[in-house]
């Protein structure tokens, strides 16, 4: 795997891997019904593309062949709000490789702490990569109840 920036070509497929990992990861720690309200269907590519208007950076683990595997998006308060790994790359170091990128450019940018609101896939991740748990969160997808957790992490240079 090759860690780089997003692409705007890479929105289709963002979508897709967010659908997967919801439906394939996201289902073993969540019921279907929670699963579906996380994740009905696969957002339209444009959705993706314009999120990096607001200055998060995005950035993409792509295969041999240049496809999108896997993402992790950082705001430029520190906060990362997506995280996804396909599932048929789970378990692999790809998130380990993102989530690396995603920390040595919170620290170029002199960012002093890095927060995240994590599923429970998500949060046996963050632990090992030295977050903190401060508190389980529910919160209301579509008329249905989840929870996930808000954690940080503080960052030294």
């Amino acid at each position: 795997m090759q860690i780089r920036e997003f692409r705007p070509e890479d929105a289709a497929a963002l979508a897709q891997i967010f659908h997967a990992a919801v439906h394939g990861i996201g289902a073993s720690d969540y019921s279907p019904e929670q699963v579906s309200a996380w994740s009905p269907e696969p957002a339209p590519a444009e959705v993706w593309a314009s999120r990096v208007a607001d200055g998060r950076r995005v950035f993409v683990a792509v295969d041999a062949g240049n496809q999108p595997q896997a993402f992790i998006e950082l705001e430029t308060d520190g906060h990362i709000d997506c995280f996804y790994c396909h599932p048929q790359v789970a378990g692999t170091g790809t998130g380990a490789m993102l989530y690396e990128r995603l920390e040595a450019e919170a620290l170029s940018l002199g960012l002093t702490a890095l927060y995240v609101e994590a599923s429970e896939a998500a949060r046996r991740f963050f632990l090992r990569q030295g977050f903190t748990v401060e508190a389980r969160q529910e919160i209301r997808r579509r008329g249905v109840t989840l929870h996930n957790y808000r954690m940080t992490k503080p960052l030294s240079g």
